[in-house]
């Protein structure tokens, strides 16, 4: 059994298809280009022979010397031959084919000489040739064949013996000579067909051959490159090192066998361009199975190169945002843990979210939604060094690895310089969009000494910094475990409260201060839990907004308190406008508005006896999407309040800016007025503005009587608290608005 040759541990039967039929094809091709044509032996057809002679007697002894063996075609002239030969070009059949060999007498009554020759050879110069000769004229004949006949004979020499085999030989030399220069045509055509570069060397490493392919590659053509050593053409290195690589085809030769190119190969062009190649080589071998040389077939790999470079940095980097993706940030992580606990260094993982995010998605579009991602990550990568690491987790989540901390303290600046950094407006189109994020911070070895630990426990403080009023950060600490274990708890309860009316409103009545009369009141969610009992919104108001349950469970509140306010008037009751907390979530949702007039609808409640409560961080984000929604709200009728008033950052830009018809002193400015001169100042430039601006003012978390001495003092319209009425259900309220006696006007 022959052996089978290997190529790199496998032998060549395990090599693509398509390898191995490039090689058989390449291989073939060269042996025939390269002259290594080992044709079988081929039957001779018998053909004319054309013989110009103008002795009869010489024309005789010609023909009784062939015996037959060649049918003779005798012409006296060589003008006569030239006629002959022309004939058969315009009977549409080649010379070649009608004529084996022409058989002539340089001295002719018209030709003398060379010249006889020369005429017949330019007319036909596929046919072999052989000249009768006088032995006078034997230097004449030699000439002739340097200039391309095949022989001559002495006429005075010729026999049935060596006359035939001359023209045997002449006629079988010739054939072979013919279906060589077809083999080679064939094999020419054929390499420069193919899409691939070959090019081919003799045993000594010298270069005897390129297709059209391989001198477009190497820059030399096939006249330049011949006879030159092959490292002169084909110039080698490794992509990554730049060093010399060995040459395929002398390790073909030496090792007998098909060889395959170095990964990362790079040909230099004769210009010094450089080409990503790759493929193999093999020994040419003759018919006794010696090596003669060796091809090699390469092609240009430049493009797919780049494309699998592409492909694996894809594969690594968030394709909006172009930061590292999840996946290489865990290996950087795990690389920089490894370092860390070597040279007993801190790092630190932050882990942050974008607040609200999904508001600016819903309301703008995702379009504005990438392009606003795109510049955090900006931003981002501004904030930390070079040797850190800015990761998009997906959505708008990112994670920051500080690979080197000093204390960890330093990752606290950091954040606080991201927070800075990322609250700055952002112009995108029309839109200025405002946002904050919340940042948890986790750090090694403290928080954890695998990379899963680490971002796990950056995530739980993340959430931790969302409960804590987002736009902050958080390091981690061990009890916010226990928290998140109860933040699932409550999720999962809350999934299940709707379809089980778990949910119950409380109503807390808002008092006219100079009539003492309910002139509106509040809706406030409560959450009847079947174990945990009546659970106040704090506690699961930030799930829902995080989870995605905040919208049915806000439309439930609507359609609720709209009903309930009907229900009043309906029994009788005086009417009053009834409040409702409004997230942004909720507002920032497609389908709110229309929502909200299907509710009014079924409900069978005026808008006006509607008023919605908004704070303040709410109209801090995109004020063109904002303003659209308010506007069509108030088209509808309802009211708009703003909670919280005094808290945010620009507050009285908003009073020009959205059709508010409400403002609420925040009870953090309440609860000291009667204490803090700074609070008092607050609250009656409030109540003032409210009053220029024909807005109605209404105090919240009024505990106390000195209090609401105060609010009276100032002329405060309307006030609500504990020391006024705390929240009731619907039934104690109704009996509350039963009693109350005053103005009943909205």
């Amino acid at each position: 059994m022959r052996r089978t040759r290997r190529l790199s541990g496998r032998s060549e039967r395990q090599l693509p298809m398509c390898a191995i039929a490039r090689f058989a094809a390449a291989r073939a091709c060269l042996n025939n280009v390269t002259g290594n044509f080992d044709p079988q032996r081929i039957a001779l057809s018998r053909k004319d022979i054309l013989l110009i002679q103008s002795d009869p007697k010489d024309a005789k002894a010609v023909r009784e010397a062939l015996n037959g063996s060649f049918q003779v075609d005798w012409v006296r002239t060589c003008s006569e031959g030239l006629q002959r030969l022309a004939l058969e070009r315009q009977n549409g059949r080649p010379a070649a084919d009608a004529f084996g060999a022409v058989l002539v007498d340089l001295f002719l009554p018209d030709s003398q000489g060379i010249e006889t020759f020369d005429q017949i050879f330019r007319a036909l110069p596929e046919i072999p040739m052989l000249i009768l000769s006088a032995e006078k004229d034997e230097d004449v004949a030699k000439l002739a064949v340097q200039r391309g006949a095949q022989d001559y004979l002495l006429k005075s020499r010729l026999d049935s013996y060596s006359l035939p085999k001359t023209l045997d030989s002449m006629v079988e030399r010739a054939a072979n000579a013919e279906a060589l220069f077809d083999e080679k045509e064939r094999a020419q055509v054929t390499l420069n067909s193919i899409g691939d570069a070959v090019m081919s060397t003799d045993v000594w490493g010298n270069i005897t051959y390129l297709n059209v392919v391989a001198e477009h590659l190497t820059g030399w053509s096939g006249k330049e490159a011949a006879g030159r050593p092959l490292e002169d053409v084909f110039r080698i290195i490794d992509a990554a090192t730049r060093a010399t690589m060995e040459n395929p085809m002398k390790l073909a030769m030496r090792e007998n066998k098909t060889v395959g190119l170095t990964p990362n190969c790079v040909l230099i062009r004769r210009d010094g361009a450089e080409t990503a190649i790759e493929d193999s080589a093999a020994p040419i071998h003759d018919r006794r199975g010696q090596v003669t040389g060796a091809v090699i077939v390469f092609r240009d790999v430049s493009a797919a190169r780049a494309l699998t470079v592409r492909m694996s940095y894809l594969a690594q980097h968030d394709s909006l945002t172009d930061l590292p993706n999840r996946t290489l940030f865990s290996d950087r992580l795990t690389e920089a843990i490894a370092m860390a606990q070597r040279y007993r260094r801190n790092l630190a993982v932050l882990y942050m979210d974008v607040d609200r995010f999904k508001h600016i998605n819903d309301s703008l579009g995702h379009d504005v939604g990438d392009r606003l991602l795109q510049a955090i990550a900006v931003r981002l990568y501004a904030c930390v060094r070079s040797s850190d690491t800015v990761s998009r987790q997906g959505g708008d989540e990112f994670v920051i690895l500080l690979s080197e901390v000093t204390h960890v303290e330093d990752a606290g600046v950091i954040a606080e310089k991201i927070l800075n950094a990322l609250k700055t407006p952002y112009r995108i189109d029309d839109h200025d969009l405002h946002l904050t994020v919340s940042i948890g911070i986790a750090s090694y070895p403290e928080d954890g000494a695998e990379a899963e630990a680490l971002m796990k426990n950056a995530d739980l403080a993340m959430y931790h910094a969302k409960d804590n009023g987002r736009n902050n950060y958080q390091f981690f600490q061990a009890e916010m475990n226990v928290r998140a274990v109860e933040r699932q708890s409550v999720e999962n309860g809350l999934r299940k409260a709707v379809g089980r009316q778990e949910f119950v409103l409380y109503y807390q009545p808002k008092m006219n201060l100079l009539t003492n009369a309910i002139v509106g009141v509040e809706a406030l969610i409560r959450w009847r839990h079947p174990q945990r009992g009546l659970v106040p919104p704090a506690q699961f108001i930030p799930v829902a907004e995080q989870c995605g349950l905040i919208v049915p469970i806000g439309r439930w509140v609507i359609r609720e308190a709209c009903r309930q306010a009907r229900a009043w008037q309906d029994a009788g009751l005086m009417p009053i406008r009834v409040a409702i907390n409004i997230s942004a979530v909720e507002l920032h949702d497609k389908d709110f508005v229309a929502t909200v007039r299907s509710i009014l609808t079924e409900t069978g409640l005026e808008p006006r006896y509607v008023e919605f409560e908004l704070t303040e961080t709410f109209l801090l984000q995109d004020s063109n999407s904002t303003s659209l929604v308010l506007r069509a709200l108030k088209d509808l009728g309802v009211g708009l309040a703003l909670d919280d008033f005094g808290t945010g950052y620009s507050s009285l830009s908003y009073l020009n800016r959205y059709p508010i018809d409400t403002l609420k002193i925040d009870r953090a400015f309440v609860r000291d007025i009667t204490t803090d001169v700074d609070d008092a100042s607050i609250v009656r430039a409030v109540i003032s503005m409210g009053r220029s601006l024909h807005m109605r003012v209404v105090a919240e978390g009024v505990e106390t009587q000195e209090q609401l001495a105060f609010l009276k003092q100032q002329s405060c319209p309307e006030a609500q608290g504990y020391y006024l009425n705390q929240p009731v259900e619907a039934e104690a309220f109704t009996r509350l608005l039963g009693r109350s006696v005053g103005d009943t006007a909205v």
